[in-house]
């Protein structure tokens, strides 16, 4: 709430008087501290303080501060905490606070819990920082605690979290300060309108993010569970798997010494889900990485000498130059440079194919178009072409990081090895990725945890984690409840026929969009199909009335050739735009825009998609896991929006509008 200077000096006044009227045998640090804490509470903040304060108590926090950055046990003293001590203190203000919930029947889990001890705020350029698995913070920055930008309740959800702390804190004064009556410098400043006006403007600046606090009865079982080997995590679009894996790396990160690493196939997703954790989790943030899985690599390899040589660019040449010696004995059976560049990538590099031998035999997962003997003969000359055209060049590719990477680890393993390694979006991550990463891992409880949803795959070829060598027999989670999508969306996203029955990545059934419980209602979809020429007027005039900021919105689409055509499209417009491969979740006011790939994992609360018929036409061979490619790639485009979705559908073919 904002108080004139003359209003602050009053209410802190009244919290001092409070103070020292319920503890008036208080210590100077802790009358200073509470003071300050029980001055925010004129705004949406309640705070709870042990009854017996003036005694020492080893086993209970001195107080706890409840608000719209969540729930915070307090240890306030000017000694040495022992680790020991704290580790006590903050599992019984856990276990209290165990029976919370919202009016959605969500819970609050260990893991959101956050831990402070407060010290002394004398040193000079003294600041909050990490102390093991709490923070400690000096007096000074109590602000901290109230930082607008960490808001993540609403008003009733704090009133909903602090009326249930009030029954199951007994021993515990619940003190509040009343706001002082409104005098002339300070009208308009107090009233109702203006905290409503505050708590709009927060909400557009960024969704409120419940997640950080409640977590669905489920969510926090899997959160909370020990798992004596590799464990895997699988349920459709919008189910909250990414949020359990950021929980529980705060829970392992509190439990354990060491780094943990959170990584992925997907460039720019890393990014985002460090700054959701470093809000979820200030406290043990910088001992988690979040890195995608060819920078690790990449950093790796530095570290030992070895010298990698990637360039996309020259990639892409030396295949290409590569499919010009062997098109003519291919293109018969498939036309598409892409089809045959996914062959070599993802079933003879991807599955570490090393002989012409081992891929005569090898399975190969999700490719519909039969090969025979003398087929496959065929793909391994182009492949050992393209090897000789980026040995000319002194290139390597992703898959040959991934190779040099795990030569090196079998060599000599880390000698600080991860006390946990996360793998999120892991049904595209190659075969030969996922051996290095159970290499990375090693052995032991909690080490590893693999997510993904076959249904969300974007790149073709396929395997199961058995061929990979990691059991997660006895080990497998399933959410099944959509957190993210409203029902219209969710709905349209059902009816775009991907892929209607997939495995839970091992071979088992698993669940598909159409069997998940939808639990927000409302959400709007609009579609629109035309030429190309009538594209800019029709997707400019979304624009100019779409129900949600251009900031929090993304325009989708699904190959590069056609993300040049949208940018220079906006940029004509005078529409700022950001690409999503430079996303990090931080505001701002440009339209987020990149393909379904650089899309993944990430949500918005509008989308725009927008889809180019025609371009390259597979054989009727390769038709069927071409449109299957295309469907999946379509829903998980869909399913990136919480509240609206625009689908547009580019045909020289069609005129007109729909929808």
């Amino acid at each position: 709430m904002n108080l004139s200077k003359h209003a602050e000096r009053r209410v802190y006044q009244e919290s001092v008087r409070l103070l020292e009227s319920s503890f008036p045998r208080l210590d100077s640090l802790p009358r200073r501290v509470l003071g300050a804490l029980l001055a925010r509470t004129v705004g949406n903040a309640h705070l709870f303080v042990r009854e017996n304060l003036h005694e020492r108590a080893g086993n209970r926090p001195d107080a706890f501060l409840i608000n719209a950055n969540g729930i915070f046990a307090l240890i306030i003293t000017e000694e040495r905490v022992r680790e020991q001590t704290a580790r006590t203190v903050f599992r019984y203000a856990e276990e209290r606070c165990a029976g919370i919930a919202d009016q959605r029947g969500r819970v609050v889990p260990v893991s959101a819990i956050h831990r402070v001890i407060v010290g002394p705020g004398t040193g000079a350029g003294r600041t909050a920082r990490a102390a093991g698995p709490h923070w400690s913070l000096p007096e000074t920055d109590l602000a901290r605690l109230f930082r607008r930008e960490d808001a993540h309740l609403t008003r009733r959800q704090v009133g909903v979290v602090a009326r249930q702390a009030g029954d199951l804190l007994s021993g515990y004064a619940r003190l509040a300060v009343d706001p002082p009556e409104a005098r002339p410098e300070t009208a308009g400043l107090l009233d109702a309108a203006s905290l409503a006006e505050n708590e709009v403007e927060a909400a557009q600046a960024r969704p409120f993010d419940s997640w950080l606090t409640f977590l669905h009865p489920h969510q926090h079982a899997i959160v909370a569970r020990d798992y004596n080997g590799p464990a895997r995590i699988s349920g459709p679009a919008g189910t909250g798997k990414t949020v359990v894996v950021l929980h529980r790396l705060r829970r392992l990160a509190r439990n354990s010494t060491g780094p943990l690493l959170f990584t992925t196939f997907v460039r720019n997703l890393p990014t985002v889900h460090a700054a959701s954790f470093r809000r979820l989790a200030p406290e043990v943030a910088e001992r988690v990485e979040f890195l995608h899985l060819h920078a690790w690599l990449r950093r790796f390899l530095q570290s030992r000498g070895r010298a990698v040589r990637v360039s996309t660019r020259g990639i892409n040449t030396a295949f290409a130059r590569a499919w010009t010696v062997h098109r003519a004995s291919l293109r018969e059976l498939e036309p598409s440079i892409d089809y045959w560049r996914a062959e070599v990538d993802r079933v003879i590099k991807g599955r570490g194919l090393t002989t012409f031998e081992e891929y005569l035999h090898a399975p190969r997962r999700g490719r519909k178009l039969r090969l025979d003997a003398r087929h496959k003969e065929l793909v391994w000359e182009l492949y050992e072409t393209y090897q000789t055209k980026l040995a000319e060049r002194d290139l390597h590719d992703y898959n040959d990081m991934i190779q040099l990477g795990d030569v090196e680890l079998r060599r000599e393993p880390l000698a600080q090895g991860y006390a946990a390694i996360a793998v999120d979006e892991v049904q595209d991550i190659t075969l030969t990725g996922l051996r290095l990463l159970r290499r990375l891992a090693g052995d032991g409880p909690n080490r590893l945890l693999l997510v993904g949803d076959g249904q969300q795959q974007v790149y073709p070829g396929g395997w199961r984690l058995s061929d990979a060598g990691i059991p997660v027999q006895g080990r497998g989670e399933v959410v099944r409840v959509n957190y993210r999508n409203r029902r219209g969306v969710l709905d349209f996203a059902r009816g775009l026929d991907a892929t209607n029955e997939v495995d839970d990545l091992d071979g088992g059934p698993g669940v598909v969009l159409g069997q998940v419980e939808a639990i927000n209602g409302g959400g709007e979809c609009r579609s629109w199909s035309g030429p190309a020429a009538e594209l800019p007027a029709a997707l400019l005039d979304q624009i100019a009335t779409m129900p949600a900021p251009l900031g929090q919105t993304a325009l989708i689409v699904f190959h590069h050739r056609d993300l040049v055509r949208c940018r220079k499209l906006l940029h004509e417009a005078g529409i700022a735009t950001l690409p999503l491969e430079d996303y990090t979740g931080a505001p701002d006011d440009r339209l987020k825009i990149g393909t379904v790939h650089r899309a993944k994992g990430l949500e918005f609360r509008a989308v725009l998609v927008v889809q180019f018929d025609g371009g390259d036409r597979p054989s009727s061979a390769a038709r069927e896991e071409s449109t299957e490619l295309r469907n999946r790639q379509r829903l998980v485009a869909a399913t990136r929006a919480r509240d609206f979705v625009w689908w547009g559908s580019v045909c020289e073919r069609t005129a007109g509008t729909a929808g």
